[in-house]
Order: C-alpha cells, then sequence, then structure tokens
C-alpha cells in the first residue's frame, strides 16, 4: 500500500501540477484547510512564481475583498501608494500582516516594473466586502458605478442622481452594524430606501450593460471591468444586507450562500482575461456541497469552486491542501489510519499527489476522517479524494 500511495506523489512545482492535468486550466484554485500559516502562503507565492515564469499565468486572486483588491493591483500595475499602505489598506481579514502576502506584492511590483502593460501581473480580491460579523455598506461600489456613468453617459438615461443615492445610503454605521448578523431587527437590508437602492443598483446595472460598445471606446476594457466589478459588488452587498433583515430559518443557509455566490462571480470575471491562479479555504474552492453548523443549525450550500467549476468544466482545476501537524495550534499527529496518516507516513516533507490515483491505489481501504482536536483545521474528508485534480500535503508547519 506505501508503495502504491508513494507512486501517486510528485514535488510542488508548477511542471508536476500540469502533468496532473489534462490541460492549462483558465482558474487553477490552491485550496488551504487553515488560515494565518505563512508555510503555506510560502508555498502558494513559489508556485506562482514558475506558473508565471514557465505557464503564462498573469493574475492572482486570493480570498480577500475584492473592492480593497483593487489598491494592491494599482500598486502591483504601476506603483501608486507604497508598500506599506497597500498592505494596511488593500487586504481584508487582516490578511495584510502577513509577511508571506507582503512578499507577494513586493515580488509582483518588481517583476512588474519596466514591463508593458499587457506582460504585467495582476492581482484580485474575490471576496465581498464582508467579514464574519457582518457587511460593508454598499456606499462605496455603488457611488463609484455612479461617477463612471454619469460621466459618460446622458443624463437623461439615468435611473438617479448621485445625491438621490446618498440620501437612501444614509449614515454608513446603519449598515455595518454588527449586532446585525445575530439579530436581523437590527438590519437595515429591508427598509424602505434598501429596497429602492436594490431597484436603482439594478438600473444603473443594466445601463452599464447596454452601454458597453461606448464605455470600452470612450474609457478602456480595464475601466469597463472595474465598473462591472462595482455593480457586481453593489447589488451583491444590497442583497446579501436583505437577508440579513430576513427571519426566514433559512436566513443564514442563503447568506453563506450569497457569499459564495459573489466569490464564484468574481472569479469568472478573473477567467475571462486569462489564466489566473485561486488562493481560499478549501471550503470554498471545493466542486462538493460546503457544510457547516451555525447557531445549532446544519447549514448547506455550493461552494464557490462548486459554482465556478459548473460554468467552466475542465478550465477549472482544484488542488486541496492537507497538513500533518500544526503544533503550535494543538494538531498533533495524524492517526495511522487517516488519509493524512497514511500520507504522513511517507519522507518527504511536502509533495503533491494524483488524488483520483491516490482513491484507485486505496481500492476499497476506507481511511476514517480525521477529527481535529482545533476548530481552525479543517480536515481532509476522504470521500472528496476523487473530486480533486491535486492534493497538495504539508507534512509539518511551524509557527509563522
Amino acid at each position: 500500500m506505501a508503495t502504491d500511495i508513494k507512486e501517486t506523489t510528485h514535488a510542488v512545482e508548477a511542471a508536476s501540477v500540469m502533468k496532473l492535468l489534462s490541460a492549462r486550466p483558465r482558474l487553477l484554485a490552491l485550496g488551504e484547510p487553515t488560515h494565518g500559516e505563512d508555510t503555506l502562503l510560502d508555498l502558494r507565492n513559489e508556485l506562482f512564481r514558475q506558473l508565471v515564469e514557465q505557464e503564462g499565468y498573469r493574475t492572482i486572486a486570493i480570498e480577500s475583498d475584492c473592492m480593497r483588491g483593487l489598491v494592491v493591483d494599482d500598486y502591483v500595475t504601476s506603483g501608486t501608494g507604497t508598500l506599506d499602505e497597500v498592505m494596511e489598506h488593500g487586504f481584508s481579514h487582516g490578511w495584510g500582516t502577513s509577511a508571506a502576502n507582503r512578499e507577494l506584492v513586493r515580488w509582483m511590483r518588481a517583476y512588474n516594473d519596466g514591463r508593458p502593460a499587457a506582460e504585467r501581473l495582476r492581482f484580485a480580491g474575490f471576496d465581498g466586502p464582508l467579514e464574519i460579523t457582518g457587511a460593508a455598506s454598499p456606499r462605496q461600489a455603488l457611488t463609484a458605478l455612479h461617477g463612471y456613468l454619469s460621466a459618460r453617459v446622458d443624463a437623461g438615461l439615468f435611473p438617479c442622481i448621485a445625491e438621490t443615492l446618498d440620501r437612501l445610503l444614509g449614515a454608513d454605521d446603519r449598515w455595518t452594524n454588527t449586532a446585525a448578523m445575530m439579530d436581523p431587527t437590527r438590519s437595515v437590508g429591508k427598509s424602505a430606501e434598501a429596497n429602492e437602492l436594490r431597484l436603482l443598483a439594478d438600473d444603473l446595472v443594466s445601463l452599464l450593460d447596454e452601454q458597453t460598445p461606448h464605455l470600452i471606446t470612450a474609457t478602456s476594457r480595464e475601466d469597463w471591468e472595474r465598473a462591472r466589478l462595482y455593480g457586481r459588488t453593489a447589488t451583491g452587498l444590497l442583497r446579501y444586507h436583505s437577508w440579513m433583515a430576513d427571519t426566514a430559518p433559512s436566513r443564514m443557509t442563503r447568506l453563506v450562500g450569497l457569499r459564495d455566490q459573489m466569490m464564484a462571480d468574481n472569479l469568472l470575471a478573473i477567467a475571462e482575461r486569462g489564466p489566473a491562479l485561486v488562493h481560499a479555504h478549501n471550503g470554498h474552492l471545493q466542486r462538493e456541497k460546503s457544510t457547516m453548523r451555525m447557531g445549532g443549525r446544519p447549514l448547506e450550500w455550493w461552494s464557490a469552486g462548486a459554482l465556478v467549476s459548473a460554468h467552466l468544466g475542465e478550465e477549472y482545476a482544484f488542488l486541496a491542501t492537507a497538513l500533518g501537524t500544526i503544533r503550535h495550534q494543538g494538531v498533533g499527529t495524524p492517526a495511522p489510519d487517516s488519509v493524512e496518516g497514511l500520507l504522513y507516513a511517507l519522507p518527504e516533507d511536502r509533495y503533491v499527489v494524483d488524488a483520483p490515483g491516490l482513491a484507485t491505489a486505496l481500492g476499497d481501504t476506507r481511511p476514517a476522517p480525521r477529527v481535529s482536536p482545533w476548530f481552525g483545521y479543517a480536515s481532509l474528508d476522504p470521500a472528496h479524494l476523487a473530486g480533486f485534480d491535486g492534493l497538495v500535503f504539508v507534512k509539518d508547519v511551524p509557527q509563522s
């Protein structure tokens, strides 16, 4: 058995990864089973460098606020701002404090320096402006969309003026009240103003679509794509806030599903401009349904990876990551009858596994699901193994 498993492993290199796939995917998704470990981000950075240099990849997309990600993209493509400013303002979820993320941004800027626009690397956040505690105000995205259109489209075609949006939006802290996540009555998402904003946002997005030929000519495809991002984000946030205010039993299922839908919409837009490496939690990138318990209720929804895979087919590929130990978080040596335990017994520190080949090698052997003592590590579900295009295994994760 050990020999059979060994034959499915390869070095974690771009060339080895590509050998697992039938063709170069438009989106190559690399998952992680836990957040906040620079060892995993360093591995991601090195794989991205190789994909850039050997396979022509030009974009990296990470699980961070899509609006903040524009700050990073402006810096790596044109040097706008300083590295310190970008790390402070260009990331959500605290990712800007990561040394590995800082090195990624520094390297991308250095790579782009002096290169023509067509050859420059691009950065994208593909998460919505959402945190586990709530959602951002739709102001930034909605007013940016209105501003883009108002400078280039006849005023008679507009559903409203900017002052109307400002009045309906009101104070931003109405939208960002963290108490609304657990108490729907504290949300403004179903107020008369929010309902009117949803209609206006829909009209503005429709106007953007209707005027596409003119707008691309008058500005650029890049500016038009950014305006589309504003539109997706504004309508997504307003929809999310509406469900935050809902009292139906399906409320939390809809909220987690809407987040992944926003992620998927952003990833599909990123895929339009060429091959990209995507990095996020395994749960957001897997093809299977995601599940969790929240507030005592079981939740089940389609992940962003499942949605994107349904659209792109073989142009979407997913590499999950599993770990042996994270001793500083209390995650010790895996049981030998788990998939992680079988892989931990091999001598290499890290490698990529032909996941379907491993499933075949295991045959009728049914590895036991690993029970993680720490909630922050999502252990591998053996039943999902055959659905991965590859599996990255890291034996030991030291403290960052």
